[in-house]
């Protein structure tokens, strides 16, 4: 078996043979689609190479892949039923667990993907205000549902018609899309900086996070953070925790179970009484496992102050690719936090060094992406950053020697 034969035979009974945001296609040549096991910060794929990751699964491995004190409350759960027909008392612990860290909580539902968080917290939204309008950043992502995912195909006009864009990080813009819908935007829903794919990402200006809160404020609106990415990677408290903006809802999953599928949408007390007013479900949301696993995850990034781990690793990173870029001729732009990181080559529009590069960094053992955020885990150490970045740096010496 290996991942040549796995694409063919996939073809034959999955459209385009992969589909979504882990299709290989998308990336440069010899990124592989099929991998077999994980284990801590490195990922084996079915051909039998090792990498270290700096994908963490797109986000949802946050303590090292199979870290022990996870699966083991996942192991523990599962020996006693995991869907069952109704939830178990693990619920009430996770939700119990939120509540405490989490400032602007005061209750939180759960679901299985980032995507059922954001559509929910929209609609507890919508509920309280009897409102229709949403505000929503140019380019953000905040899922694959009709009315967010970045592909038209098959759906409709109508379904992304109560959407308003504004441009992340200027209040003038947003103040400029609230008053095209005055006297209806129902949220003003923003990720905790913007990181779109394709772009260099762009850290929140205070002034515009405080100016979001005010803004939501005067116009009874929900300010909605949709912190299913950078969730339990900045604060583990919220995101904009740190600039003393408390939003009124928050879509969370990503980090949340290091891998286990969870999602969670948390709120204050206001929205307390719209939220029991939706019907929003799903036959695999209340599994107590992937619960377990989050209460685990959580638990483990508090008590071993697992972001500080990584912002340490992620600073390490950061420097050494400095370095290594500077060393061999190139104009490289990391952005993002150290945590969530990002690197593009300037002037490469058409991504064609990033390809180049990203492929090279996989023939010397380092999974990252050309044009996707990286995500960190409290699982890369010192030394696994250092040995990352003797590929990285042979990457860019063979890029380098490509492009002249």
């Amino acid at each position: 078996m290996n991942d040549a034969d796995l694409r063919a035979r996939a073809a034959k009974v999955v459209p385009g043979g992969m589909y979504g945001h882990l299709n290989a296609a998308l990336f440069a040549p010899g990124f592989p689609q099929f991998f077999e096991r994980g284990e801590g910060c490195r990922q084996w794929d079915v051909n039998g190479r090792e990498y270290i990751d700096f994908m963490c699964s797109w986000g949802p491995v946050v303590l090292g892949h199979r870290h022990p004190r996870v699966e083991e409350a996942a192991a523990r759960q599962a020996a006693l039923g995991d869907c069952l027909n109704g939830p178990g008392a693990i619920m009430v612990e996770l939700a119990e667990l939120l509540v405490d860290l989490v400032p602007s909580a005061d209750w939180a539902m759960f679901s299985k993907n980032g995507t059922d968080a954001t559509t929910q917290a929209l609609m507890v939204a919508r509920a309280a205000t009897g409102r229709n309008k949403v505000l929503m950043a140019h380019g953000a992502y905040h899922g694959a549902d009709p009315w967010c995912t970045p592909s038209p195909a098959g759906t409709t006009p109508n379904e992304r018609a109560d959407l308003v864009e504004f441009a992340y990080n200027s209040l003038e813009s947003l103040e400029a899309a609230a008053a095209t819908v005055e006297g209806d935007v129902a949220a003003i829903i923003v990720t905790p900086f913007k990181h779109d794919s394709f772009e260099d990402q762009e850290l929140v200006e205070p002034a515009f996070a405080r100016g979001a809160r005010a803004l939501a404020d005067r116009i009874g609106a929900a300010l909605v953070i949709d912190d299913v990415r950078a969730g339990f990677r900045i604060d583990l408290r919220g995101s904009w925790e740190p600039y003393g903006v408390r939003p009124d809802l928050t879509a969370w999953s990503k980090a949340m179970a290091n891998g286990y599928p969870i999602a969670a949408v948390t709120g204050t007390d206001a929205l307390r009484g719209p939220a029991q007013t939706l019907y929003s479900t799903g036959s695999f949301w209340f599994s107590a496992v992937a619960m377990a696993a989050a209460k685990a995850t959580i638990e483990t990034l508090r008590d071993t102050d697992g972001i500080a781990a990584m912002e340490r690793a992620g600073a390490q990173l950061r420097e050494g690719l400095h370095t290594q870029a500077k060393a061999h001729g190139f104009v490289v732009n990391q952005t993002g936090p150290v945590t969530i990181p990002w690197l593009s080559f300037d002037g490469d529009a058409d991504l064609s060094v990033a390809m180049h590069w990203s492929d090279a960094c996989l023939r010397h053992g380092v999974y990252l992406h050309p044009w996707h955020n990286w995500f960190m885990s409290a699982a890369h150490t010192e030394e696994d950053v250092a040995k990352a970045l003797e590929g990285t740096d042979l990457a860019f010496a063979e890029t380098r020697a490509h492009f002249g």
